[in-house]
């Protein structure tokens, strides 16, 4: 099964690479920049696995860059917020 099968199942793989990236000492402008790669090249190559996915690549295919740099930071915050709920 592929983290991308579920999407909550992604928050968590997301969760757990955000926890890990800054327990390695990286900073919220380089996790920032990663979530821009991240969901750029999951936009360009590869299908949603699932509605929310889909959701998430048509909004990111219409955006701009300033937008898609908002929506990978809201992606960091979901995930943030996540682990802090918990």
């Amino acid at each position: 099964m592929s983290v991308l099968d579920n999407f909550d199942t992604w928050k968590d793989f997301l969760a757990s690479r955000l926890e890990q990236a800054q327990s390695q000492g990286m900073g919220q402008q380089t996790i920032s920049n990663m979530a821009y790669e991240v969901g750029d090249y999951l936009a360009q190559s590869t299908n949603p696995q699932n509605s929310e996915e889909a959701v998430l690549q048509e909004i990111w295919t219409a955006a701009s860059t300033e937008e898609r740099q908002a929506i990978a930071n809201a992606m960091v915050k979901l995930v943030q917020n996540q682990g802090n709920a918990q």
